[in-house]
């Protein structure tokens, strides 16, 4: 607010679709999705619909921003885990455990940011359920190599990779939306050993020392 003029200072879009982004995390999260119009969303932003409509082509443009920020931020922090010091000498339980640890913390670090990612996006659309399907291929693609890591390590999975990931791919959906659903019941460390413990049943194989 201008003191002088008592008029709003000028916002940049930048401004604008930060406060835009800020508000849509936490009223999908605390009231839904579903039950969070437009209208309403712009006057808690304080923010103008015509405003809004500059910045995302819909309200379901606004949800899949929020999840990309969600994934986007677990993608990296497993990159960066892969390229920590050690990663490529310990064993298949431990690498896997460092990389779901970093995972699971960068996409859980925001309560209502993971509500939002992976509980409030179910659902929604085709278009919305298209682009989860694309973000689980790049994790399919990632768990992949993996797992055929884990395989030259002597500890390969039976069967079809393909089934395998595909199905360690959707049981790390499904407990991520238990945790969005009950943070406090199902902390982030939990998730990190129970994803350890599916992956290393499906991909790998405990105690493997450093081979």
């Amino acid at each position: 607010m201008d003191r002088r003029s008592g008029s709003q200072a000028p916002r940049g879009p930048e401004h604008i679709r930060a406060q835009l982004m800020a508000t849509g995390r936490t009223l999908f999260a605390v009231y839904g999705y579903a039950r969070t119009p437009v209208e309403h969303l712009c006057a808690v932003a304080q923010v103008e619909v015509r405003e809004f409509q500059r910045e995302f082509e819909s309200r379901e443009a606004l949800l899949i921003d929020l999840y990309d920020e969600v994934a986007m931020r677990g993608m990296r922090a497993a990159e960066v885990e892969l390229s920590a010091e050690g990663m490529e000498t310990c064993s298949t339980e431990e690498r896997v455990r460092r990389l779901f640890g970093a995972y699971v913390q960068a996409v859980t670090e925001d309560p209502q940011a993971a509500r939002v990612a992976f509980v409030e996006v179910l659902g929604v659309s085709r278009a919305v359920d298209e682009h989860l399907t694309m973000w689980r291929s790049v994790w399919a693609e990632f768990l992949t190599h993996e797992a055929e890591r884990a395989a030259q390590r002597g500890h390969g999975a039976e069967g079809d990779l393909s089934v395998v990931v595909k199905v360690l791919t959707r049981s790390v959906d499904e407990l991520l939306a238990h945790h969005g659903r009950r943070p406090r019941q199902v902390p982030s460390a939990w998730l990190t050993s129970e994803l350890t413990r599916l992956s290393l049943a499906m991909i790998g194989g405990p105690g493997d020392g450093a081979n």
